[in-house]
C-alpha cells in the first residue's frame, strides 16, 4: 500500500495583490511556513505562473521547480478550472463565465472555446514539462441549466448534450495522454459531471479514456446528500486527485437543499474550514489508504465563517494528523505459520 502525500493546499483562494499573496515566491514562503509540502497552482493566476512560457519553456519549468524545492515545496498540479469551464458554456451562463477568459476573446463564444481549449492543452504540455501526471479541472456544462426535470425535457436534450460535451473534450484527451497526464474532472454542481451518473455518461460516450479520471472532493457530494465514502468505494479507480474541503447540511423547515436562492452563509448546505464540517475525513483518509491512492491531499479553503488565514494555519495539522502511514505487514504476522497443505486438510477434516 502507499502512503498518500501531504499536506498540500491550492492557492486559487489566497491569490491577491498583496504580499505575500501575489508572488508564486511569496506565497510559497508563506505555505512553507504554515507546514504545507505542496501546491497546487491555479494556471490561470498570472502572478503566481505563466502558463504559456511553461508550455513553452523547459528552462522556466525547471526554474519554478527548483525555486519551490527550495523551500521545500513541489507542485502537486496545475489547475484549469477556469479554463476548462469555458470548454463548454452554455448560453445561460455566458455573460457570468465570460470574465474567466483572456479579454481578446470576451463577448465572442466561438473565439473563448477556442482560447480555453489550447489552454487545457497548454496544461497538459507543462504538467509533463513539470513531471506531473495528473491535472486539476472542471468539464463545462451544457445540459446543467436543465438538470431539474421541470419542465420536461425534450426527449434526447441530456443525451445530445453529453454527446456534445464528449466530442469537444476527446482531442483533449487525446492530447493528454500523449503527454501522459491523467485528467481529474472535479465533480462538482454547476458541472454536467457532478456526481457519478453524470461521470459514468460522459466516460461511455468518451469510450472509457484512460485519462478522463476524477478530482474527488467530498463537501460537494454533501451538499448533494450524496454519500461520498461509498463513492471511494465505487470510483477509486478513477480518482486521481483530491481537494481536501470541509462542508455541512443543516436543512430546516424552510429550505433544503436547494438553498432558496440564499446567499453562502445562510444556506443549509455551505463550505466549512476543515474540522468545522460534517465531513468524514477519517473515513476519506482510510478508504484513500485502503484503495492506494497514490496522489496529494490538497486542502482547498472555502468558508463563509473563518478567515481564509485562520483556516489555511489550521489546515496543514489537520492533514497530516489524518494522513494514514501504511502498514508494511500484517497486524498478526508474528502468528503466522506458513503454509503447510497437510495440515489445512487435517484442520477440515479432510482424508489424507
Amino acid at each position: 500500500m502507499k502512503t498518500i502525500k501531504g499536506p498540500a493546499i491550492f492557492l486559487a483562494q489566497f491569490a491577491g495583490d498583496a504580499a505575500p499573496f501575489n508572488s508564486l515566491e511569496a506565497i510559497a514562503d508563506w505555505v512553507a511556513a504554515l507546514g504545507y509540502k505542496g501546491v497546487q497552482i491555479p494556471s490561470w493566476d498570472a502572478r503566481l505562473f505563466d502558463l504559456d512560457r511553461a508550455a513553452s519553456s523547459q528552462d522556466y519549468c525547471d526554474e519554478i521547480s527548483g525555486m519551490l524545492a527550495e523551500k521545500g515545496l513541489v507542485i502537486t498540479e496545475l489547475s484549469t478550472h477556469l479554463q476548462g469551464q469555458l470548454v463548454a458554456v452554455h448560453p445561460a451562463y455566458d455573460a457570468q463565465f465570460d470574465g474567466f477568459a483572456a479579454p481578446a476573446v470576451r463577448g465572442n463564444p466561438v473565439a473563448r472555446q477556442a482560447w480555453a481549449v489550447d489552454q487545457v492543452k497548454k496544461a497538459a504540455i507543462a504538467s509533463r514539462r513539470l513531471g506531473l501526471n495528473a491535472h486539476a479541472s472542471f468539464s463545462g456544462a451544457l445540459a446543467w441549466p436543465y438538470f431539474y426535470p421541470w419542465p420536461q425535457r425534450p426527449a434526447g436534450l441530456v443525451e445530445d448534450a453529453f454527446d456534445e460535451l464528449a466530442r469537444r473534450w476527446t482531442p483533449i484527451l487525446d492530447h493528454f495522454d500523449e503527454q501522459g497526464v491523467d485528467i481529474g474532472f472535479e465533480i462538482h454542481p454547476g458541472e454536467d459531471l457532478h456526481d457519478g451518473v453524470t461521470f459514468e455518461m460522459f466516460l461511455d460516450r468518451v469510450g472509457n479514456h484512460p485519462r478522463a479520471n476524477i478530482l474527488y472532493d467530498p463537501s460537494h457530494l454533501v451538499l448533494q446528500q450524496l454519500d461520498y465514502l461509498a463513492f471511494l468505494d465505487i470510483y477509486h479507480e478513477r480518482i486521481k486527485c483530491v481537494h481536501i474541503k470541509d462542508a455541512e447540511f443543516r436543512p430546516n423547515g424552510r429550505m433544503g437543499v436547494y438553498g432558496g436562492y440564499q446567499s453562502w452563509v445562510d444556506r443549509p448546505g455551505r463550505f466549512r474550514s476543515l474540522g468545522d464540517g460534517q465531513v468524514d475525513f477519517p473515513g476519506i483518509f482510510s478508504k484513500l489508504a485502503q484503495y492506494d491512492f497514490a496522489g496529494w491531499a490538497v486542502l482547498e479553503w472555502e468558508c463563509a465563517l473563518k478567515h481564509p488565514e485562520q483556516g489555511a494555519a489550521e489546515g496543514a495539522p489537520f492533514i497530516a494528523r489524518h494522513i494514514i502511514r501504511v502498514t508494511d505487514h500484517a497486524f498478526d504476522d508474528f502468528a503466522a505459520g506458513g503454509a503447510d497443505r497437510a495440515l489445512n486438510r487435517q484442520i477440515m477434516g479432510v482424508g489424507a
